[in-house]
């Protein structure tokens, strides 16, 4: 008996996947270039050698950063550059899956969802390497609708505001983003805590992307066609 195929992913899901991918790896590696400046996080708005340090961080190794020598004027080159894509292409896929109903239809976390129960038995069926519902093999499970949500409505958000908020031009069009973060190196220290949730999500991912068969999730990302599996 053949496969079932259906169509997983819309288009503009697809491109603002693969767009998405891009500029976080290329911010990640930039932003720990521009960390390795000044490898220490404070709270509040001043932040210096011999103030209070709430973490101090790793000068984090050239093949990790962009570039990979150390360079704080070309990693920040990157990193503005890249932080515009990501900014506006999560606009763009925003007003995309309003419009073609994808936040409504897939992405809804519904009462049902957030049940003990309904959570137990999701993460049973992970363990179990159980990633899709037989009966609705294209809809996604609870832990896939509450991941994304968090990242595409909260983490995403959060770390391209307090990337503003890091900039000298928005404090002086917007310094209220100063006043709704607790000062420049709150925003800073939320703006790496944003980045850090976004890099365990995307390991997370890759590792239920290949332990659910990454030939079949791949092509779906890349054709929006996914094989059911049997």
């Amino acid at each position: 008996m053949s496969a079932t195929v259906i169509h997983r992913h819309r288009l503009a899901t697809r491109l603002w996947h693969w767009v998405n991918a891009v500029a976080i790896v290329i911010l990640i590696g930039s932003g720990l270039g521009i960390s390795n400046a000044h490898p220490r996080l404070y709270w509040g708005r001043f932040g210096a050698n011999f103030d209070h340090a709430w973490a101090q961080l790793p000068r984090f190794p050239a093949w990790l950063t962009i570039p990979a020598n150390y360079n704080l004027a070309i990693s920040r080159r990157w990193h503005l550059f890249f932080a515009l894509v990501l900014a506006f292409s999560l606009l763009a896929f925003m007003i995309v899956s309003l419009l073609n109903r994808h936040i409504q239809r897939d992405l809804r976390v519904r009462r049902r969802d957030i049940g003990a129960a309904h959570l137990a038995a999701d993460v049973r069926a992970h363990l179990a390497f159980r990633f899709h519902d037989p009966e609705a093999p294209g809809a996604y499970n609870a832990l896939q609708k509450l991941s994304y949500v968090a990242v595409i409505f909260v983490v995403l958000p959060l770390v391209i505001l307090t990337g503003l908020a890091l900039s000298p031009g928005m404090n002086a069009a917007w310094p209220w983003l100063l006043d709704l973060f607790g000062g420049r190196q709150s925003a800073r220290s939320l703006h790496f805590i944003a980045m850090v949730a976004i890099a365990a999500f995307t390991v997370v991912h890759l590792v239920l992307v290949i332990l659910a068969g990454w030939r079949n999730e791949l092509r779906s990302m890349l054709t929006g066609r996914w094989r059911v599996p049997e």
